[in-house]
């Protein structure tokens, strides 16, 4: 059994092909994990990339979505297809390299002793790039101590996207019935996991600046998945 990253792609022709090559060639040597993108229809030809590189990387694999139905829905049909096949760990990454991808075997490893392992910006030894746009950092860590004590869950970063899952952890969430359609989505697996018992460990990483093509998050992205926390606190 390996482990499988999954990485949701819009509009990340300018990462794609390097986050793939550094997985394989520096992080993952001899092709030790497997890949899945699941691209949402990129307009800037994301999946075309992704598919000429398929002839090169035996474990890559794509998914291409019809449409863009938001971050939610693509991680959702990302793991059912990943639940399907023979892996153990199921990691959650943006391809974007604010990830950083190198502390990635670490964090598996103590998926030994853990169901989940959050890459967390708040815990000690956590941090934001200093060249981290000041009003997102501010905004996020505001929302993730709202949201920890709406939910009253002990999980410091709660919106992060950085995570890896063990098959217990993943299998114990039934995600037809995810609530979340956009960035929320992070909060809520989080909490359904912890609600769930599961043993969580937040991992410390530095959250890089992005280097190439733009950002999909924004004010108003955050701030309805801080709406959305309500609805996730009474559901099932």
């Amino acid at each position: 059994m390996k482990p499988i990253i999954i990485l949701p792609t819009y509009n990340e022709a300018l990462n794609v092909e390097k986050m793939i090559n550094k997985i394989f060639n520096e992080v993952f040597k001899n092709q030790q994990a497997d890949v899945l993108i699941v691209d949402s229809n990129s307009p800037d030809g994301t999946a075309n990339i992704a598919e000429k590189l398929q002839e090169k990387y035996k474990n890559l694999h794509l998914l291409k979505q019809e449409k863009k139905l938001g971050l939610a829905n693509a991680y959702i049909e990302g793991f059912k297809w990943a639940l399907k096949g023979d892996y153990d760990t199921f990691i959650q990454m943006d391809c974007d390299f604010q990830h950083p991808v190198e502390i990635l075997p670490d964090c598996i490893e103590k998926t030994k002793e853990y169901d989940l392992v959050i890459s967390s910006r708040y815990v000690k030894d956590g941090h934001w790039s200093k060249d981290t746009n000041k009003n997102r950092t501010n905004l996020s860590c505001l929302g993730n101590i709202y949201a920890k004590t709406i939910l009253n869950c002990p999980i410091n970063d709660l919106t992060g996207g950085f995570n890896i899952w063990t098959k217990k952890a993943l299998s114990s969430i039934d995600l037809d019935k995810i609530i979340s359609k956009g960035y929320s989505f992070q909060i809520e697996m989080k909490y359904k996991c912890f609600k769930n018992n599961m043993k969580i460990l937040e991992y410390p990483f530095t959250f890089n600046k992005r280097e190439y093509g733009e950002s999909k998050i924004n004010k108003k992205i955050m701030l309805e998945a801080l709406i959305k926390i309500w609805k996730i606190r009474f559901s099932k």
